[in-house]
Formats: structure tokens, C-alpha cells, sequence
């Protein structure tokens, strides 16, 4: 992506995350992508500037609270050590990366250089504190109604996987393990089909093993997809198979 403008960098963060034009403060927002790196190189040239950890702070208490708000409404019947669970499987700095990734939120960090050559912008913990980071940022430009809706549209992938048993297992890894132990090899996966717009498409994918379909999956994301598909076929039982 080529060098943007800030107009054009917040413009960018705004429209994907749903908001009017408009809906952001610049400065804020802008503060919401300064890693850290960035702001010391520029202190080091006579700029002042604030990086994202504050917001990061302020963020984390935001995103607790409407999680916990979304566990408690979703699973009425769920007891306390339960709902504290699905809340930490949905807030790890995991699960916030790969919403920060789907986001496309990584190209428009301000990174220092050095950063930028070790590949900060794939990073786990940068990206979930990145993210953190934009939720204040929502809250203080729109506050907390707006902030919480647009978590609903964010999170919503994750609280999916996480109350079919999604989230926190690999099913994927644990099938290829399964198949390679026996049989030296692993599966494939196919997507059947991907019908809806582009930013709420549903996947659906099939599990395949030297031809023969194991099972089926559907989810907002590919990968989504691919773990129900995985856990369809664990759930079922492996079929006798060519060795």
C-alpha cells in the first residue's frame, strides 16, 4: 500500500469499521495507530506525539465490558467460572489479532522503522494492542453506544466460535494429526461455496481425505469454516481408509 495521508489513514480505519464518514476524531484516531516505535524515532527528531498505550488502556476496559455484557446476555444458564471462560477465550490477544488482521488494521499502523523490518505488522501482541487501542478511540470520538456496536460487528465471528466450541481448540490440527499418524498424510480442504456480500460473507467448506468428503463446516471466515468443517468430521468418526 502506497504512503497514506492521516486524512486518509483515518478515512480508511473509519469506513472499515463501519462508522459514517466523519465518525472519528483525527487526532485520536491517529493516536490509536502510533506504536511506539514510531513516536520515540520522532521524539528523537524534536516531534511530540503520544503513542497508543493509553488508549490501549482505556480500550482494554471497554472491550471487558462489553464482552461481559455479551456473555452474560447470550448465556443465560451459563454459570459464573463459565462465562469467565468464553470472556477469556474471546479477549486473548489471539483471538483480538486475528479480528485485528481481518480488519486490515496492521497497513495502517505508524510504525518506526525497525519495527516495520521485523514484521510488526503481522504481530500478535502489537495487533491486539492496536485494536484495543481503536475501541477507545471509538468510545471517545462516539461513546460507549457506538463503541459497543461496533465490538457487536467485530466480535461477532469470535462469540460464534466460541459458543459452538470453536474457539480455543484446533480442530484442524488435531484431525491432520490423526490422519498423518495413520495414514502419512492430510486432509484437504475445499470451499463449497461463499455466498453473501463481500464484508459478511458465510463459507462453507468441505474436509476431504484421498477423495472421500469427512465433513462439513460454515463460517464467517474461511478459516472459521474450515475448523467446523474439521470438527464435523472428528465428531463423526473417520471412516475406514486406504492406508
Amino acid at each position: 500500500m502506497p504512503e497514506l495521508t492521516d486524512s486518509e489513514r483515518v478515512a480508511l480505519l473509519t469506513a472499515r469499521l463501519g462508522l459514517a464518514e466523519g465518525a472519528l476524531r483525527q487526532e485520536v484516531a491517529l493516536e490509536a495507530l502510533r506504536h511506539g516505535s514510531f513516536v520515540h524515532e520522532r521524539r528523537l527528531a524534536g516531534e511530540m506525539m503520544e503513542s497508543n498505550e493509553r488508549l490501549e488502556f482505556l480500550g482494554d476496559a471497554v472491550l471487558g465490558l462489553a464482552v461481559s455484557m455479551r456473555c452474560f446476555e447470550r448465556q443465560p444458564l451459563s454459570a459464573e467460572g463459565d462465562l469467565t471462560r468464553l470472556r477469556a477465550s474471546i479477549v486473548k490477544a489471539e483471538s483480538l489479532a486475528q479480528v485485528a488482521r481481518e480488519l486490515g488494521l496492521g497497513e495502517l499502523l505508524l510504525l518506526g522503522k525497525g519495527e516495520e523490518r521485523t514484521g510488526g505488522r503481522e504481530k500478535q501482541s502489537l495487533l491486539a494492542d492496536a485494536l484495543e487501542a481503536v475501541v477507545a478511540a471509538v468510545y471517545l470520538s462516539r461513546g460507549l453506544q457506538s463503541a459497543l456496536e461496533v465490538l457487536d460487528r467485530l466480535l461477532a465471528p469470535l462469540f460464534d466460535a466460541a459458543t459452538s466450541g470453536l474457539l480455543g481448540r484446533d480442530y484442524k490440527t488435531e484431525l491432520q494429526e490423526k490422519l498423518q499418524g495413520t495414514h502419512r498424510a492430510g486432509p484437504v480442504y475445499q470451499v463449497l461455496d461463499a455466498p453473501g456480500p463481500q464484508h459478511a460473507r458465510t463459507f462453507e467448506v468441505e474436509v476431504q481425505f484421498q477423495g472421500a468428503a469427512l465433513g462439513r463446516g460454515s463460517g464467517r471466515t474461511k478459516k472459521e469454516a474450515e475448523q467446523a468443517a474439521a470438527k464435523a468430521a472428528l465428531d463423526a468418526g473417520l471412516p475406514d481408509l486406504a492406508p
